[in-house]
């Protein structure tokens, strides 16, 4: 098969397309020809060497896809070969070829394309967790999303808005705030406006709860909760927060939690339930994923460029 592969840590210029030996399922696995991955951040920080890589050089990058079973496990019935399916968190998804998991197969609907689905699993199911398991929204809260422009961002603002929410996105330029009012957010600001935006739209109030993404823009989120209300911390794109002091939590009765997909996707079930009512609100209208661009997987540096110039607003794809 071929995969996209780098051997050092560096910029997108380390990423080549080159040929590795097919990968062989263990007991428990399928094989999956591949037609559409999900370019993500945390592929670009594994390649700068800034997250844990298991095994040795040369390296493959990818945890979402979406593609056909080629080789089914064996003795299971409920994926056969010619199965449409996709995942969100198995290795090396970079590639021609994947083995992956039985209990991370998600099986795709006749009506759920390949880019749908590898444009929303991961960052789809991350945005449900946020609105029902991180803090359960309730209709006519105020939210504040940060880094609304972005895949999970966009999702974000929908998911809040099928709820009753009223939605504050906040992104770094015209064409990013743009992009967040047409994913039917209320309101958009930039990060210098984001207190008076809040108290206009809360009517002096605060947010209900702020979903915080950025990292260092943790305190303005703590500064824009109402008394009484929560921050969601799910990511540090820009990198670590300033430590909080559990003072100001106490003396403005304030929620401070995290979030992570992987301590929600807990099993099989639990995993295509949640991706069966994802795929259940693409199909009513009520979630659109915004497709930034598609790269072929070969050219997969380019798309890396792409990412990392800021460019994109919405999800970046790699297809075969």
């Amino acid at each position: 098969m071929h995969a996209l592969l780098f051997e050092k840590f560096g910029g997108p210029e380390v990423l080549q397309w080159g040929e590795q030996p097919d990968p062989v399922p263990t007991p428990g696995q399928v094989l999956v020809r591949m037609r559409s991955v999900g370019l993500n951040f945390a592929d670009v920080y594994r390649r700068n060497g800034n997250y844990h890589l298991s095994g040795t050089a040369p390296w493959i990058l990818g945890y979402e896809g979406a593609g056909v079973i080629e080789v089914a496990a064996t003795g299971d019935t409920l994926f056969p070969v010619g199965t449409r399916v996709g995942f969100a968190d198995m290795p090396y998804a970079n590639a021609e070829l994947v083995a992956v998991d039985i209990d991370k197969l998600i099986p795709l609907p006749d009506d759920i394309t390949f880019d749908t689905a590898a444009a929303t699993l991961l960052q789809g199911l991350t945005a449900q967790y946020l609105v029902t398991d991180s803090y359960r929204v309730r209709r006519c809260d105020v939210a504040v999303v940060h880094a609304a422009a972005g895949g999970v961002g966009q999702l974000l603002v929908q998911m809040l808005k099928t709820l009753g929410a009223t939605v504050l996105g906040v992104a770094s330029s015209a064409a990013k705030r743009a992009a967040v009012l047409a994913a039917g957010a209320d309101a958009a600001c930039d990060y210098d406006e984001l207190q008076a935006q809040t108290k206009q739209l809360s009517a002096g109030r605060g947010a209900d709860v702020v979903y915080d993404s950025v990292g260092r823009t943790l305190g303005d989120s703590l500064a824009a909760a109402r008394i009484g209300g929560t921050v969601v911390f799910y990511g540090m794109a820009a990198g670590d927060p300033d430590p909080v002091d559990p003072r100001l939590l106490m003396d403005r009765s304030l929620t401070l939690t995290g979030g992570d997909l992987w301590n929600v996707l807990t099993s099989a079930s639990i995993r295509r339930e949640r991706a069966a009512a994802l795929f259940a609100q693409i199909r009513a209208g009520q979630l659109q994923p915004n497709i930034a661009a598609r790269f072929p997987l070969s050219e997969g540096a380019k798309a890396h460029a792409y990412l990392e110039s800021r460019a994109a607003i919405g999800k970046v794809l790699l297809t075969l």
